[in-house]
């Protein structure tokens, strides 16, 4: 068991560290050599639980989709309306976002496309402004698809804006609702004082 524990401990060691150097340096550039320094282990010990670097980045991303997964249905299972579920969902993986480095470099990768086709935002931004919309929601004129593209882009150029400090993220985030939602929502002041 003692044995087990500490192989656990090596892989996770392994993963904070390669997370670390990809949140600094990026994915091209984090090389074998500095993550080994960062956990201090030994190629053996790498090799013994990941093939690669890539290999270590599906990991990452695997791990991004299932918190993503996790905070979603919590977020969903609240029974609010979908508005406040984007928002919620979305400034609540926001100052994940700040705090974990695994998160981070996982969200990271799959914005590359490291190990997948999307960044699992897309799908639920489409299903929350959908929902919205079949719920009368959203303001007259105001076309679900193109605002769930909207939305999209605010979240992603948000992060990109502040990729140099995630500190800020989840605050600049809430202003981007803020001054959003009052356009697209029939009580989009409702929603946007709630957020935060």
């Amino acid at each position: 068991m003692a044995q087990q524990h500490r192989a656990q401990l090596t892989r996770h060691s392994i993963m904070v560290a390669t997370a670390e150097e990809i949140d600094e340096v990026g994915y091209e550039a984090a090389k074998l050599s500095a993550i080994l320094r960062r956990c201090g282990t030994t190629k053996g010990a790498f090799y013994f639980h990941f093939s690669g670097k890539q290999e270590v980045a599906h990991a990452l991303v695997e791990r991004y989709r299932e918190q993503l997964a996790e905070l979603s249905s919590r977020w969903y299972e609240r029974g609010q309306d979908p508005l406040a579920t984007m928002v919620g969902l979305t400034c609540d993986t926001a100052r994940r976002l700040e705090e974990d480095v695994l998160l981070r470099a996982g969200l990271s990768l799959a914005c590359g496309h490291v190990g997948t086709d999307t960044d699992g935002w897309e799908f639920l931004f489409d299903d929350l402004i959908r929902r919205a919309a079949d719920l009368g929601l959203l303001r007259p004129g105001v076309d679900p698809a193109a605002t769930a593209r909207l939305c999209y882009a605010v979240v992603v150029g948000t992060n990109l804006l502040v990729a140099g400090d995630p500190r800020r993220l989840a605050a600049r985030l809430e202003e981007s609702w803020r001054v959003l939602l009052p356009g697209l929502a029939v009580d989009g002041s409702r929603v946007a004082s709630a957020v935060g």
